[in-house]
């Protein structure tokens, strides 16, 4: 009722704003924006600039009605659109028209490696944010895999920011192109659940730049992106809603951004630097609801009334506040006001075929001795055990936490391809999740279990004894201390006993398929004694499709695994206590976390301490088989051309990613074993060969040198390393710089 009324009201003053002989030209959506921005700030008085700059709810901050000027309407991605809430509080209102189109979680589209797929997931969700007249969707998220006990693992595009910063372009133009803001988060070393709203970050620059900076850097430079998320924690003893090195200096300094800075929901703590460190938007202060806080509380926010008493006492400068209210109002006639009409699209069949098709694409075949594609004979039956075949993964998880239209399970989809010849029985075999309901949304479900998990194993095994095979659905689910907002995992061990019950139906020596559903790595102590494994994501409305349409060969997968799967979380680099999960120095308020690391996270550490893996960093077999033949590198301008040749040797059509790392071999400084420089993925058909080209510049070759600020490429020998994982290096070309 509150938006109608606001949004009636800005209709009726439109005819009472001042004009110009033509009229307004911050109404003219013909207008050069930035004409329009500075007409509309021109006409508006200092109260009105500041209360752009706050919330005036949950999920929307102020417009200037006076003016015909909306307001802004956030809401949670980066996977579907959020069910409505209410206006002071988290829990959703009650609609029942907001039933979105549940989309894969982001590490599942960055399992595709598939640039195309990534413009058409952000169009996608671009079009149900503007049906449902939002104008800054909170997503994508960037952040980079340091660990894999990161409870949000799941919400961001893996370990490398060069597979990061190359989805996420092709993902904020497809969302902007429907007339809605991009949010990218969260800006930025900001790689941990634990304690992440009082932990500092203390991270070297050649770190910063070469690790945690890269994908945001892309998202701002090449993707255009119009806002973007300060995080909670902190980094040089400033917490990062405003930190003026990263949002000042780098963010709007050295890469021009010229959008919106939103904070996270509360993460803004202190009124001088949330005035003068590049915030420009307020946002969940006292986040939950109104509790806690003064009647008036938005009034309070800090860049409410604390902020007009600055400017009134000369504290505060309106040419800040002038910087604030102008990209805020670039961001309204970019969204809600832009010259070309915007309406959107919500919950179609083609959004759900868009699902499917990502969620498919990004599934990963880590083994298979020939097992699948699965077939079943006339009258055979198909053992499927695990909770996760059953249990409904949209709901649940923090901010990504969505109601959606339907969720297809697994084992719906199984029934509906097997039912016919078949018989399809399911034993849950373990209790994980038995929570239905978050934030007010509820799958439906019942979960209860009056079973021991002794009984369930027993069960389980029991029903294996006729099975023709067993699938196994399993891994982590959206709840505390699994894949969740919040809080980290406590280890990469598969909790809920499931190791000892895939031992033990690995053992009936029936043909065993292993499913993991996860957001993050698991160590699979087992992966030797069983027949297949695919890895599985949070895949969202067509989730149950995607993967049955892959076990059975409909479709062939293509996935690459986003992040290394280790044997054991103790053989990562993260190593003592100051590393993660942070310690208490003696006479330091915050939490003190060291990146002493450095550029050495996922596979940089294990492919340059040889460390084996379970599964490496790239790593998705197929169908089919491909060979690399006829590398070559050869100077071309001021950059070089690294080729291949790519054939389909196999009997099916299917689809490889070719990828390229970049070897120095030696350097002034300790540089990586490899590092992703290049990747493309080609679908070809039985027998079809295509040449695959990369473009490498200098700066793919380069390091940041912290003490010059610059990036440094050092004369020498580099390799060229082509293949289909960090891994599995299929030609090594040597080339001089």
């Amino acid at each position: 009722m509150k938006r109608l009324l606001s949004f009636t009201l800005a209709l009726s003053v439109l005819a009472c704003a001042p004009k110009t002989a033509e009229g307004p030209a911050y109404l003219n959506p013909s207008a050069p924006l930035e004409q329009r921005v500075a007409d509309a700030l021109s006409r508006m008085t200092m109260e009105e600039k500041v209360a752009l700059t706050h919330a005036q709810s949950k999920f929307s901050s102020a417009g200037v009605p006076r003016l015909g000027i909306p307001e802004l309407w956030h809401t949670d991605g980066p996977h579907g659109i959020r069910p409505e809430v209410l206006w002071d509080d988290w829990d959703q209102a009650g609609w029942t028209n907001d039933s979105c189109t549940a989309f894969p979680a982001l590490v599942n589209l960055a399992a595709t490696w598939d640039r195309d797929l990534s413009r058409l997931y952000g169009d996608c969700i671009g079009q149900e944010a503007r049906y449902r007249k939002k104008d800054i969707l909170l997503g994508p998220g960037i952040n980079m895999g340091r660990t894999p006990l990161n409870g949000r693992t799941f919400e961001y595009m893996g370990e490398d920011p060069f597979l990061a910063g190359e989805l996420v372009v092709p993902y904020v133009q497809g969302v902007q192109s429907n007339g809605v803001a991009a949010c990218v988060k969260h800006f930025a070393v900001n790689n941990q659940e634990t304690r992440r709203t009082a932990t500092n970050s203390v991270v070297d620059d050649r770190t910063l730049y070469e690790i945690y900076l890269p994908a945001f850097r892309k998202a701002v430079v090449e993707g255009g992106a119009w806002a973007i998320m300060g995080s909670y924690n902190l980094y040089n003893g400033q917490f990062n809603c405003h930190n003026k090195r990263l949002l000042c200096d780098i963010l709007k300094g050295e890469w021009g951004f010229d959008g919106v800075v939103v904070s996270d929901w509360g993460g803004c703590r202190d009124d001088d630097e949330a005035v003068t460190n590049g915030l420009d938007i307020e946002m969940g202060t006292w986040t939950n609801g109104l509790r806690g806080a003064a009647s008036d509380s938005y009034a309070n926010y800090h860049l409410a009334r604390p902020y007009l008493e600055r400017l009134r006492d000369g504290r505060a400068t309106e040419a800040d506040l002038n910087d604030k209210a102008s990209r805020i109002l670039r961001t309204i006639f970019r969204t809600s006001m832009s010259k070309d009409p915007h309406f959107g699209s919500f919950t179609s069949p083609e959004h759900f075929a868009a699902a499917r098709k990502i969620a498919a694409d990004g599934l990963v075949l880590l083994r298979n001795d020939g097992t699948l594609p699965l077939a079943l004979p006339e009258g055979g039956k198909l053992l499927v055990v695990g909770e996760n075949a059953y249990k409904m993964m949209v709901v649940g998880g923090g901010s990504s936490n969505l109601k959606t239209k339907y969720e297809v399970t697994p084992l719906d989809a199984l029934h509906e391809v097997f039912d016919t010849h078949a018989q399809v029985v399911w034993e849950r075999g373990y209790v994980g999740d038995t929570t239905t309901v978050y934030n007010k949304v509820w799958t439906g479900q019942d979960l209860g279990e009056s079973r021991s998990a002794q009984q369930l194993l027993a069960d389980a095994v029991a029903a294996s004894r006729d099975a023709s095979c067993i699938l196994y659905i399993g891994g982590l689910n959206k709840s505390k201390y699994q894949d969740n907002e919040g809080t980290d995992r406590e280890d990469i061990v598969l909790p809920y006993g499931q190791d000892a019950l895939i031992e033990a139906l690995s053992a009936t020596g029936k043909p065993l398929v292993v499913v993991n559903i996860s957001g993050s790595p698991v160590a699979m102590p087992w992966a030797g004694k069983v027949n297949a494994i695919v890895q599985g994501w949070y895949g969202g409305s067509e989730s149950g499709h995607a993967l049955v349409d892959v076990l059975t060969g409909t479709v062939n997968p293509s996935g690459k695994l986003p992040f290394t799967m280790p044997v054991a979380l103790s053989d990562g680099p993260l190593r003592s206590a100051r590393q993660y999960p942070g310690i208490q120095e003696e006479g330091t308020e915050w939490w003190q976390e060291y990146y002493d690391e450095g550029v050495f996270i996922g596979y940089r550490w294990y492919d340059t301490q040889e460390i084996p893996v379970q599964f490496a960093f790239g790593h998705g077999l197929s169908y089919t088989t491909f060979e690399v033949s006829g590398a070559s590198v050869k100077r071309s301008g001021d950059g070089w051309s690294v080729r291949a040749t790519l054939t389909n040797t196999g009997k099916v059509p299917g689809a490889e990613v070719l990828q390229l790392y970049i070897s120095d071999t030696e350097a002034s400084v300790a540089r990586p074993a490899k590092e992703l420089k290049g990747f493309e993925k080609v679908y070809l058909q039985p027998g079809e060969s295509r040449q695959v080209s990369f473009a490498i510049d200098r700066e793919a070759l380069s390091f940041f040198d912290a003490a010059a600020h610059r990036w440094v490429a050092e004369p020498g020998e580099f390799h060229a390393l082509l293949g289909t994982s960090s891994a599995d290096i299929r030609a090594d070309v040597p080339f001089t710089l």
